[in-house]
């Protein structure tokens, strides 16, 4: 939010300097971002009118213009602005003046004398434009001072205001603030009813239930809509960030700046009546004022006209009601909505506008009508017209009412660390407009209507807190003693599988955990998403579902910027919804993606693309930290490559998934190079055993080497499966050792050659408990798997 200083000390009373009151507005926590100083070495610089025009007689873009700068004789000027003409008002630097480093002199220009320069608002520095020279109202008096015209100099403050504070959003709540801060007080602000002077009304329906529960309406007849805006209330909406439009425009957008209540104006006679606040329907749309035509669904609060939309409730009117030039009837609006009526509907659209920012935030049920009040006698002063009376629609049940809050002295106390006097509580509060009572303990404070952000006790202890200073908050060091938490040696750490991974080459990646629901339909992981009701952005609208999509972008991020080898994990959370009012179920979950050389590039060994093993391998690794044993069974979601691709189990029960990605989805992402990825829950990762002390065996082993021929399509996981169930007790440890296709072995099938190593830890092994264990070995392997010993 942006506002000028010098408004803001029109409706508090203050002596301190603008150093102090912008240090003072960040101490009570509304935080000063920038601050603009606007109008600083106008000394000069009047106002003057140009009283006539002729061409350059040596250059076809420069104008030799008379200038009456309210001296006795008119002044010489040349000006090259395409703006200049006979008759226009516009801000002219005398000789002497200092604009910024350049002192104005006279000058010969073509050979043309020129005293003094005509300037644009830039050149001036009191606004961002340099398409021309500033145009200022026919009724400036020529030859006035600029910056006294202007009201300057002033600074122009931009607050960083959090979401709770939607009170500071309007001049009136912001003046309250500082007030309190500095134990001043608040000027007066006249909103006594302007009598009608006509009968002519609206009839206004509510049928939004507790989302529209206030809505005013009144007409104004015969008002000049034609009429410029006073520069006084152009001005202060310039340094607000507001770029002045027309008059009745620009008085609702003044209204919303100084109370903080969102208004609009239709040409009445584009209404026929009743007005009337409803849900929009499915197949409805609606012009809006930036020209694009939107389709509205349920979602939207409608304005609607004899049953028809003109307007998005909260968000932006309609082109077909707006005001014009030619307007000479205005029916100006002022409602309440719910904030949860309105919050990430402007979004939906791409739009980000002041009144939904407001409303969002919540809007003091009580100003609707001060704000009709104050815009109608605005424009009765500029533009006329007559008024006729103000309609209401309210909905009192579903308005928001203040409740009283406790405040006890003694927990005030306890949280702050220090008392604070009584009388300063009692000060503060009211200060802030809040009715005070006191009670034996403490007191009881009612806020006003438009601090929706206090409910609490510790809510009125942070306000105590905030206007009385931080700074005065004594620092005291915790007292007692602190518990040290032992780590469980059950459970591997996070930081352990991180810099396991580290240590493999691996860059951790951090990412958001909404993505975009385009993203998740292209991995075919969109069942079970979970939408956001106020996302960010379109691109971050649902809960992932998975790591990998995100995961997988952040790797294409990098290869579009030349890193062709790129290895990257995440920790995190993924969400599945678990039915309709249930919160979605989440995951912890570890996942790791590589593409480009399995090693990086050197001397001592040839280049060699990443493949499933090295993922495989690095996954392993992960699992050796809690002595896990994983198992992999060939699978084929969809984003995975046919072939290339294995669920990963431990104990029998599924945990995640490694492979390659699938070609198709690999194009989708716009990605040229093979992927491999695994995502893995993280708590099977997390658990291990105790570890026991074990001495090592004390009567020998012994090893025997097998030789197979089992079908080519036949993993190694299943063939071990079967051997370790088979050999029973006595197998120490089981390795494969050579895999062979080609001559002597028949197509479709492969030998694999494998390492048995037998030990018993009490006696010696004989002769026939080792064949014993052969036997069934390959007895089991003939029988799951159609396997024969090799000749």
């Amino acid at each position: 939010m942006k506002f000028s200083e010098n408004w803001l000390r029109e409706h508090v009373a203050l002596d301190a300097s603008s150093a102090e009151l912008e240090r003072r507005l960040t101490t009570i926590g509304l935080e000063v971002e920038g601050v603009e100083r606007l109008g600083d070495g106008l000394d000069g610089v009047v106002v003057a009118k140009i009283l006539s025009c002729e061409k350059h007689p040596q250059a076809d873009r420069l104008q030799v213009c008379q200038v009456d700068a309210g001296q006795d004789e008119p002044l010489q000027i040349v000006c090259g602005a395409p703006n200049a003409r006979e008759g226009l008002l516009a801000p002219l630097a005398m000789v002497g003046a200092k604009l910024g480093d350049i002192t104005i002199k006279t000058a010969k220009l073509r050979g043309v004398a020129s005293t003094g320069m005509l300037c644009s608002a830039r050149e001036l520095g009191v606004d961002a434009d340099a398409s021309g020279l500033m145009e200022l109202p026919q009724d400036a008096p020529v030859g006035q001072p600029l910056a006294e015209y202007l009201g300057l100099p002033d600074n122009v403050v931009e607050l960083g205001l959090t979401p709770n504070r939607a009170d500071c959003l309007g001049m009136r709540g912001l003046a309250v603030d500082v007030a309190a801060a500095f134990g001043a007080s608040v000027t007066g602000f006249d909103v006594e009813p302007v009598p009608a002077q006509t009968d002519a009304t609206l009839p206004v329906e509510l049928d939004a239930g507790a989302d529209a529960p206030c809505y005013l309406g009144r007409i104004i007849e015969g008002v000049d809509a034609g009429v410029p805006t006073p520069v006084w209330m152009a001005e202060r909406l310039r340094r607000a960030g507001i770029r002045p439009v027309s008059f009745l425009v620009d008085v609702t957008q003044y209204v919303m700046l100084l109370l903080g209540q969102p208004m609009h104006a239709f040409d009445r006679d584009l209404l026929k009546g009743p007005v009337g606040v409803r849900r929009a329907q499915a197949g409805e749309a609606l012009v809006l004022l930036d020209g694009r035509k939107v389709d509205l669904d349920g979602e939207f609060l409608a304005i609607t006209d004899a049953g028809r939309v003109v307007a998005l409730g909260g968000v932006m009117g309609g082109e077909d009601t707006r005001v014009t030039a030619a307007t000479r009837n205005v029916f100006l609006e002022a409602a309440h909505f719910a904030p949860a009526a309105i919050i990430g509907r402007g979004r939906r659209l791409g739009l980000h506008t002041d009144a939904g920012h407001r409303f969002e935030r919540g809007v003091d049920p009580e100003l609707p009508r001060a704000a009709i009040e104050a815009a109608t006698r605005l424009i009765m002063q500029v533009a006329g017209g007559k008024p006729g009376p103000v309609t209401e629609a309210v909905l009192p049940a579903h308005l928001p009412q203040p409740r009283p809050i406790s405040l006890r002295r003694s927990r005030l106390a306890r949280v702050l660390g220090a008392g604070v006097d009584d009388g300063e509580v009692v000060r503060i509060l009211r200060a802030l407009d809040m009715q005070v009572e006191e009670t034996s303990d403490g007191w009881q404070a009612t806020p006003p209507s438009r601090r929706f952000d206090l409910a609490i006790e510790e809510d009125l202890i942070e306000e105590v807190a905030r206007i009385h200073g931080y700074d005065r908050v004594p620092t005291t060091l915790p007292g007692g003693a602190t518990r040290i938490a032992v780590p469980s040696e059950g459970r591997v750490g996070e930081d352990e599988l991180r810099r396991q991974l580290v240590a493999r080459d691996y860059l951790e990646a951090v990412n958001f955990a909404f993505v975009d629901v385009g993203l998740l339909a292209d991995w075919q992981l969109r069942e079970g998403s979970v939408p956001l009701a106020n996302p960010l952005s379109a691109e971050l609208g649902v809960m992932r579902t998975a790591l990998l999509p995100g995961l997988v972008d952040a790797l294409g991020r990098n290869v579009a910027r030349q890193q062709s080898r790129v290895r990257l994990f995440e920790i995190g959370r993924a969400f599945k919804g678990a039915g309709e009012g249930e919160a979605p179920l989440e995951t912890a979950r570890i996942a790791a993606v590589a593409t480009g050389e399995a090693r990086a590039e050197q001397w001592g060994e040839p280049e060699r693309a990443v493949g499933f093993h090295d993922l495989k391998g690095d996954l392993e690794s992960l699992a050796a930290c809690a002595g896990a044993i994983l198992e992999y069974r060939p699978s084929a979601p969809a984003h995975a490559h046919p072939g290339r691709s294995a669920d990963v189990y431990r104990d029998g029960s599924r945990i995640g998934w490694i492979g390659e990605l699938h070609p198709r989805l690999l194009r989708e992402l716009d990605l040229d190079h093979a992927v491999l990825a695994f995502e893995v829950d993280l708590e099977p990762l997390r658990v291990r055993g105790l570890p026991r002390v074990e001495l090592p065996g004390r009567y020998p082993s012994v090893r025997r080497d097998l030789a197979f021929v089992v079908p080519g399509q036949t993993p190694w996981a299943a063939l071990e499966a079967s051997i370790r169930s088979s050999a029973g007790p006595l197998l120490a440890g089981l390795g494969l050792f050579d895999v062979y296709q080609g001559k002597g072995v028949e197509s479709g099938f492969k030998s694999i050659a494998i390492g048995l190593i037998l030990q018993d830890k009490s006696r010696t092994l004989k002769d026939r408990d080792v064949e014993e264990v052969v036997e069934r070995v390959t007895a089991s392997l003939q029988q799951d798997h159609g396997a024969r010993i090799r000749s």
